[in-house]
């Protein structure tokens, strides 16, 4: 900046306006002086409404930082009213002295990216008239940038903010059965006359509480948490400066990786639009990559990690070489968390579940979620896409079905599990070293039940993954084992969900060797009998997933969609295609069932 514009920024847009009372420490090292909250922060510190003006100063630990209120009724207004009602607005802040600022900030979005605000905005002139009324009433009101106020007028008094953002962000963040609660109960105080009086002690959750509702939400941010870590460690090992200009690699990845817009949801997009997971995988696994380049070199390793990754003071185990990343749950179903194949920085778990939302409600009862605008379409096919998921749609995660399960009743998550493998705990048995460190098998084993009409039926199962140093090449041997005391019929299987982003385009698509499939689309449903191999290619970004059972079995299919808020209305995002791999058998007293299941990655030639 200081460069190219010959001026040093002082102050910070801080992203969703998202406060910790601990930023003024954060930011006091970088010459920061000044940022930006809503005047509902002021609120909730138990500001009256004719005190939020001007700026005020808080500190942490010694450090002081200056706060800019957003005037709600500004936001609210610009750029959606007439110039002449803005003016109304800003006529209830004039004072003779003059000496009384009202900050305006917002997203450069609504002007001209919502729907409608382009026409508004620009076609219809409104930007320019908006501009003239500022000009020709200049004689009281004056616009000044914040540094100049910050030169010409003294703080308004001393601030302590609570953790907090904008009213509907906290609102998003509660938990959708809590959101239901605090929205009833806003309409209510409104209706009844009594909300301004109560709003300063209204307020959802807090942003952290994303990271509680949405558990891949979790996960990324602990993945972008533990890259960051990498990064630093392997700069300091080199002696390279995070003060460098251009920033190293590694250290302009990770910060594109910490994008926030991908962390959480609300009425639109973000966590739920899989590509801008996918873009925040990409660049967090393209940054731990070249951290690994740094601290080792670009030689072929295989190596494993037990931690506590996602921070619920259980252990993961984390595999890695040159091709592979791999991330083992075993306190959630022994299932795997996380499968990246690193030549093409890609994630192919990156599968959000469905869950409910608040706005769902919305839909349901054919009510607009945005004051203003219309209902959203009532159509059978949004209807017939709400559908919740019991648990996280991680892969290998192990089914034991009921007889009678369809196909359609596990697509909607509503069929008898007898099992209690899915999302239950497994331990961790053993981790093994072959070849030196070239081959690694990691064996984890649940001694579990399946429920019966004549009680509990004990079954052991115990899953092996076995990788490979040389290749990205994950080998999962199944044993299932009959502990009760007569012959048994069961139906296990195996579920993979996995994501190449489009479930309808031509280049990311199936293949069955040796079978006739007509569609292969990774958004077809079916069911396949006598499975031996399976394909995922990705043309366009030149790979392809192998999938090969031993012995063969059943496949079902299905895309993985969810229903949220876009600014044109409700859509469906194709998340991940499901895969249920599965094999009806029978079991004697003390018997096992031998499984087998080899996943390879390796690289085509690209598209065009």
């Amino acid at each position: 900046m200081a460069e190219k514009f010959r001026i040093r920024p002082v102050g910070l847009w801080l992203a969703e306006r998202i406060w910790s009372p601990l930023l003024p420490k954060m930011m006091a090292p970088t010459g920061l002086i000044y940022t930006i909250v809503d005047d509902s922060h002021f609120c909730y510190a138990g500001f009256s409404e004719e005190d939020i003006f001007g700026y005020y100063v808080t500190e942490c630990e010694g450090s002081t930082l200056s706060l800019f209120p957003i005037n709600k009724k500004l936001r609210y207004a610009i750029p959606f009213r007439s110039p002449e009602e803005i003016l109304d607005i800003l006529r209830l802040y004039a004072t003779d002295p003059g000496n009384l600022a009202v900050t305006y900030a917002d997203d450069g979005e609504k002007f001209g990216f919502w729907p409608g605000t382009h026409r508004w905005v620009y076609g219809e002139k409104w930007l320019e008239k908006f501009i003239l009324a500022l000009e020709e009433n200049g004689e009281w009101v004056r616009l000044l940038t914040f540094s100049e106020y910050l030169e010409k007028f003294p703080p308004q008094g001393r601030a302590y903010l609570p953790p907090a953002s904008y009213d509907e962000m906290m609102e998003w963040a509660l938990p959708s059965l809590s959101a239901i609660a605090f929205e009833d109960l806003l309409e209510e105080l409104k209706r009844e006359g009594r909300y301004e009086k109560y709003r300063p002690y209204l307020r959802g959750g807090i942003w952290e509480n994303f990271l509680v509702k949405y558990p891949e939400a979790n996960q990324l941010h602990k993945k972008m948490l533990r890259v960051s870590q990498k990064v630093h460690r392997a700069m300091q090992s080199r002696f390279i400066s995070t003060k460098e200009f251009p920033p190293p690699p590694a250290l302009q990845a990770l910060w594109r990786g910490q994008d926030s817009c991908a962390y959480w949801h609300g009425l639109f997009g973000g966590l739920h639009l899989n590509y801008l997971r996918h873009a925040t995988y990409q660049n967090l696994i393209g940054a731990e990559r070249l951290a690994e380049v740094l601290e080792k070199g670009g030689g072929k390793y295989l190596q494993y990690e037990i931690m506590d990754f996602d921070k619920d003071l259980q252990p993961e185990i984390l595999v890695s070489s040159p091709d592979l990343g791999v991330i083992l749950k075993p306190g959630y179903g022994g299932a795997v968390l996380e499968l990246d194949y690193r030549p093409k920085r890609f994630n192919l778990t990156n599968v959000l579940a469905r869950r409910p939302e608040a706005y769902h409600r919305k839909l349901k009862k054919n009510q607009a979620n945005v004051p203003g605008e219309s209902p959203p379409p009532r159509t059978p096919e949004m209807e017939e896409a709400l559908l919740y998921d019991w648990y996280n749609r991680y892969s290998f995660l192990d089914h034991f079905l009921g007889d009678g399960t369809t196909l359609d009743q596990f697509r909607r998550c509503q069929y008898p599990e007898v099992g209690d493998f899915v999302n239950q705990p497994y331990t961790l048995e053993e981790i093994e070293e072959f070849d030196g460190p070239g081959v690694l098998s990691v064996l984890l084993r649940r001694k579990g039940g399946l429920w019966g009409r004549e009680g509990t039926l004990p079954i052991e199962t115990r899953k092996r993954f076995t990788f490979y140093r040389n290749q990205a090449r994950m080998e999962v041997g199944y044993e299932i084992t009959h502990q009760g005391a007569s012959e048994t019929r069961l139906w296990f299987g195996v579920e993979l969900n996995l994501t190449l982003l489009s479930g309808k385009d031509s280049t990311r698509h199936f293949l069955f060797p040796g079978l006739m499939v007509e569609d292969r689309r990774l958004c077809s449903m079916g069911a396949i009998p006598g499975v031996e191999h399976i394909r995922l290619r990705d043309e366009s970004a030149g790979f392809e997933l192998s999938l090969d059972l031993s012995p063969q079995g059943q496949l079902w299919r299905f895309p993985l969609e969810t229903v949220s808020q876009s600014e044109s209305g409700l859509q469906k995002t194709y998340q991940g295609t499901v895969l249920l791999l599965h094999w009806p058998f029978s079991l004697k007293p003390t018997e096992k069932k031998m499984l087998g299941i080899n996943l390879f990655l390796q690289g085509t030639r690209p598209a065009g």
